[in-house]
């Protein structure tokens, strides 16, 4: 442990002192949590975290036909041109439970300090470099994602058989991770979760029987909370009991849009692309430090300019036969944009820039669908999603890579008004690891360093209700 071969009766001496840097340096490392904040903000949009589920009829085959397969109202996601395609009104509703089990192991978590002041207790004796002093105590269960439900609903109007309208509420990103008491990684991240929910009106027109276009406008509100352990007690800085709990909660709304383009060059043939924008957000937070007594030891606030990057999705969709149809579909996401993040004061001082070596990433889908009779359809998909961050910049928050994902469904029509779509998924990823360290949590003589080894999957069950008027 931190500390070790000294006695609190020698390391007294220098307590008071230490407690007034600890918090003057609380406010420095609260702005942290703020960096952190940043970071999930845009890798809450990653290959891992990217939320697909807005269609269960579209999860059964793996949303391999996204742009191009219309089935119902969900297609006002999908690509609005499709709305135009559509031959009466009707709206659709439904949602998907995701319940995520992830694996921690080979967990190696060290307590630093700097080798002088461990070895006397006199800050003044402080060498500059620092060894490890101890196994921060505590455990890595791995049990951190809670079972969480995506709902999402959207509606479809035809007015005749050029011009559609439509409108859909759902959520294109979000994720929580809370990771339990004494999480040994706790000094980097322990609670995570953001929400993105967005309302998107649109229209659509048909210029004739083989092309069509759409554009839909989106209304985006983001909230979120992020928390982290800071070292509390100077005698024992690493003791679970006596850290100082740092959170950061914000919200923002802006503005995007998506566009969508139908083409059927042939009846059994439909090509579609949707381009959805960037959408730029200005977060205004509030940032605090609390210790185990329920004091705030510090509290600020802070701007962030943050914008999440444009999407591209291509996808055909192909008729083989009256029975069977195969859709293949491919989306491109411009991360590259991430080149750093910027974290400005209450003072609009820089308080910190963070580099963040994201990559363009690509997810491919193959999938299709078998009417069985009129009433019942049966679907199957394969989706390829990759993710756009790297081993360096890897956090406890997100350890998420590359990821497979295989979903089957079924469309079941008991009436010409009514369908009942359900769907399955199961999600794996490739084993990926977390692998962190920071040297200024402890009055800038100490700090901590954690890593291990990740396996994540998910189990997705889907369940979607249609009404045509």
């Amino acid at each position: 442990m931190p500390g070790a071969g000294k006695s609190e009766k020698q390391l007294q001496p220098h307590l008071e002192k230490d407690v007034d840097n600890m918090h003057n340096n609380v406010n420095k490392l609260t702005w942290a949590v703020a960096i952190a904040a940043a970071a999930f903000a845009s890798q809450v949009n990653a290959g891992g975290y990217q939320i697909n589920e807005q269609s269960v009829s579209g999860q059964g085959y793996g949303h391999a036909g996204r742009s191009s397969n219309v089935n119902d109202a969900t297609i006002v996601f999908g690509n609005p041109a499709g709305m135009s395609f559509l031959d009466r009104a009707q709206v659709t509703a439904g949602g998907t439970y995701l319940n995520v089990n992830t694996d921690i192991s080979n967990v190696q978590a060290d307590a630093m300090l700097d080798g002088g002041f461990a070895a006397t207790g006199n800050p003044a004796n402080a060498t500059g470099q620092q060894v490890p002093v101890g196994t921060i105590p505590g455990s890595s269960d791995g049990d951190m994602v809670p079972g969480t439900l995506i709902p999402y609903a959207f509606y479809a109007q035809p007015v005749n058989e050029r011009l559609a309208f439509g409108f859909g509420v759902y959520a294109p990103f979000g994720s929580k991770t809370d990771y339990e008491d004494g999480f040994q990684g706790r000094y980097f991240g322990d609670y995570t979760e953001v929400r993105v929910i967005s309302a998107q009106p649109t229209v659509s027109y048909r210029f004739n029987d083989q092309l069509a276009l759409g554009l839909g406008i989106t209304y985006n509100q983001v909230d979120g909370e992020l928390r982290r352990q800071l070292p509390g007690d100077p005698a024992a800085p690493f003791d679970p009991s006596a850290d100082i709990d740092s959170r950061v909660e914000g919200d923002d709304d802006a503005w995007g849009y998506n566009i969508g383009v139908i083409y059927q060059p042939v009846e059994e043939t439909t090509f579609g692309l949707t381009y959805r924008s960037k959408v730029d957000y200005t977060l205004t937070g509030d940032f605090s430090a609390t210790d185990p007594a329920g004091n705030v030891v510090r509290s600020d606030s802070a701007n962030l300019n943050l914008t999440t990057p444009e999407t591209v999705n291509f996808s055909v969709t192909q008729q083989m036969s009256d029975r069977l149809k195969l859709m293949a579909g491919a989306s491109w996401v411009r991360w590259s944009r991430f080149d750093q993040i910027l974290v400005t004061g209450s003072e609009g001082d820089v308080i910190t820039q963070e580099t963040q070596d994201y990559s363009n990433a690509w997810a491919f889908a193959v999938g299709g669908e078998y009417q069985l009779n009129p009433q019942l359809a049966l679907r199957a998909g394969v989706t390829i999603d990759n993710t756009p961050t790297s081993d360096e910049f890897r956090s406890v928050r997100i350890p998420s890579d590359d990821r497979r994902i295989f979903s089957v469904g079924a469309g079941w029509t008991p009436t010409d008004d009514v369908t009942l779509d359900f769907a399955y998924s199961y999600l794996t990823e490739r084993g990926t690891f977390v692998d962190q360290s920071r040297d200024d949590l402890y009055q800038g003589l100490g700090g901590a360093t954690y890593s291990a080894d990740y396996k994540n999957e998910a189990h997705g069950f889907g369940a979607q209700l249609t009404y045509r008027f």
